[in-house]
């Protein structure tokens, strides 16, 4: 039995770890880990950066393309990034403009900061200098 699991009917042995929360459902869980994978990559971390920091916040993909890759290579990462539904894409004529989808982030930053909240309150403690 793991520390997280129930006793069994009629035991009387102590739940040492009961669950505290539910935490991501699966969906979440899947989407959380479709957009940390698609992060997981030099070229799309670079790629998000630069239109995340964009001045206008939406960058032209002639604008961003200088990554060390050819151009091909920023198309692909660019849907992969798209895909993963960190960023959303409008063309324009010729060119199609990127920008950072709005709830990406924030979906992101929450799991983190939850996920550092619940370290941080479960950490063990340090023995007092004697």
């Amino acid at each position: 039995m793991s520390n997280h699991e129930q006793p069994a009917a009629g035991s009387t042995g102590p739940v040492c770890c009961p669950p505290e929360s539910t935490g991501l459902g699966r969906e979440e869980s899947e989407a959380m880990a479709a957009m940390f994978k698609a992060l997981a990559d030099p070229v799309r971390i670079r790629l998000f950066s630069k239109i995340a920091s964009h001045p206008q916040g939406e960058a032209c993909v002639c604008d961003i393309s200088d990554v060390g890759v050819s151009q091909p290579t920023v198309s692909h990462h660019l849907r992969k990034l798209r895909e993963a539904g960190l960023l959303t894409s409008q063309r324009r004529g010729t060119w199609v403009y990127y920008r950072v989808a709005p709830a990406a982030p924030a979906a992101m930053a929450r799991l983190l900061t939850d996920s550092a909240r619940h370290a941080h309150a479960h950490a063990p403690t340090a023995p007092a200098p004697v």
